[in-house]
């Protein structure tokens, strides 16, 4: 009996973790009042509006500093002395800001991790945390714990690493401009609660009066979305499978993507499985369609398209937040690896015999154009990567490149020896003629982008598929295996 080809069959990984990072001071409690008395008090004269940017969200060596230079006092002493007043009046003087508490409580309810992060020394921190409570915080970062403190990324990011969250699922709640542009810096989303001076909008900011009313669910909202993309050759629509529909729709729910590029339809697939869903979709010609959990906005390319071309749509991932998706189907002849594994075609022949399929991608490409919004390319491209071999530069996928696409798996899995990706084929450990030659696996299906960052890929045929001809009970439908990609679709 001929082996199962075995492919790494990875579970759909759970949505990505998030968290809420607090600055303190001015943020979570009113010191920044404190902060303000105390400086000064060291200055021996009345702070002004032209002394906030050396002030407020200032780590307080900056503020020292600052003050040596207009005072000649030495800086390392003046520090001492702020350190000092600003301590006994937190002894005394702390204060939550309204809605803090509520929020912190709201956050740990609904177990979201939150930390606290902020520019003043771990001596005052851990004063404000006994204040608080030190058990409300995950993590807490401070002054003492990083090279460069804020406006620096280094604070949030070293929040984000402790909590083992990324950035862009995080979000940073801060009271001044410096603390905004650090945690923008890391790539937080932000909501701002201005205390003493004011801060505006812009994309990934959320500015509000105070925290009363705040939500973990508004902060969740405020978090780069994520948008899971699978492509997938279904196979002649899955004919060739015993009960192939509730097999695709398992794999489907399995796979917890949000939209499938689709290609073999069948026709029907598209609309069969969206309804099995609860989904919306597209159907274009016989052979392609596009099914999203998320409303299609706009039908793209030619609906008439033929067995071979590409389709669109664009949808809504939240409103105000729409992407493309494309899906594409190359023909299938001559193909490429067994020119060269089994006729041993050089380069350049393997090249030139790339001419159908080279314009049907640069057809896509044109339907496709340049658009203000971020774009999903899907499909079965019938042909390998440049990106996987050395010696042949194959031109299909280098003018997507070309076009500004990136290949989302080979950004997750660089090295092309350790990370193959093979997607042809996992029924076919031999090649079909039954002249029992090994068939050549390679990378011939992508999830393309342009305008999204890459959370995670992978490719998967779920379970251990049975090689041909012996499919129909396979639990897995296709002759493909699909490849799944996690995008955090940021403003």
């Amino acid at each position: 009996m001929t082996p199962h080809l075995r492919l790494p069959r990875p579970l759909a990984p759970a949505r990505r973790p998030w968290a809420v990072l607090f600055d303190m001071d001015g943020t979570l409690v009113d010191t920044e009042r404190l902060w303000w008395e105390a400086v000064e008090q060291v200055a021996g004269r009345p702070l002004t509006e032209a002394d906030e940017p050396e002030v407020l969200g200032r780590p307080v060596e900056h503020t020292a500093d600052w003050l040596a230079a207009a005072t000649d006092r030495p800086a390392a002493g003046l520090a001492a002395e702020l350190h000092r007043e600003f301590a006994d009046r937190v002894r005394t003087g702390i204060v939550p800001r309204p809605g803090a508490l509520d929020l912190l409580d709201a956050l740990a309810a609904a177990g979201v991790p939150t930390a606290l992060v902020t520019a003043s020394p771990r001596a005052v921190a851990d004063l404000v945390l006994d204040a608080l409570g030190a058990g409300r915080f995950a993590v807490s970062v401070t002054a003492d714990d990083t090279g460069r403190t804020k406006p620096a990324p280094d604070p949030y990011l070293a929040a984000c690493r402790a909590l083992g969250v990324d950035p862009a699922a995080c979000v940073a709640v801060e009271d001044t401009e410096t603390g905004v542009a650090s945690a923008e810096a890391a790539g937080c989303a932000v909501l701002a609660v201005p205390s003493l001076a004011p801060i505006g909008g812009a994309p990934g900011r959320t500015v509000r009066d105070t925290l009363v009313g705040v939500t973990p669910k508004e902060l969740s909202g405020m978090v780069a979305p994520e948008l899971r993309v699978m492509s997938w050759n279904l196979w002649l629509g899955g004919s060739r499978i015993d009960d192939h529909r509730a097999k695709q729709v398992k794999v489907i729910l399995d796979a917890g993507v949000d939209v499938v590029g689709l290609q073999e339809t069948a026709g029907t697939s598209a609309r069969e499985l969206a309804e099995a869903l609860g989904w919306h979709h597209h159907t274009a010609g016989e052979n392609l369609g596009i099914i999203s959990r998320y409303p299609v906005t706009a039908r793209l390319g030619d609906p008439g398209v033929g067995f071979y071309g590409a389709a669109g749509v664009r949808i809504a991932v939240r409103p105000g937040r729409e992407v493309e998706i494309w899906t594409a189907h190359l023909h299938y002849t001559p193909y490429g690896p067994y020119e060269f594994h089994f006729d041993g075609f050089g380069a350049d022949e393997l090249v030139a015999h790339e001419d159908v399929r080279l314009g049907q991608m640069r057809e896509t490409l044109r339907r496709i154009g340049t658009t203000g919004v971020p774009v999903v390319l899907t499909g079965d491209f019938n042909c390998p990567s440049h990106l996987d071999w050395a010696a042949v530069e194959w031109p299909v996928t280098r003018a997507a490149e070309e076009a500004g696409f990136r290949d989302s798996y080979r950004e997750a899995h660089p090295d092309p020896a350790a990370a193959p990706g093979h997607t042809w084929s996992p029924i076919h450990p031999v090649h079909e003629d039954g002249s029992g030659r090994t068939e050549p696996q390679d990378r011939i299906d992508y999830v393309l982008h342009r305008g999204l960052r890459v959370v995670d890929s992978r490719t998967w045929a779920g379970g251990d598929p049975a090689p041909w001809p012996d499919v129909a009970d396979n639990d897995w439908p296709s002759d493909h295996a699909a490849v799944v990609t996690t995008f955090a679709v940021e403003p």
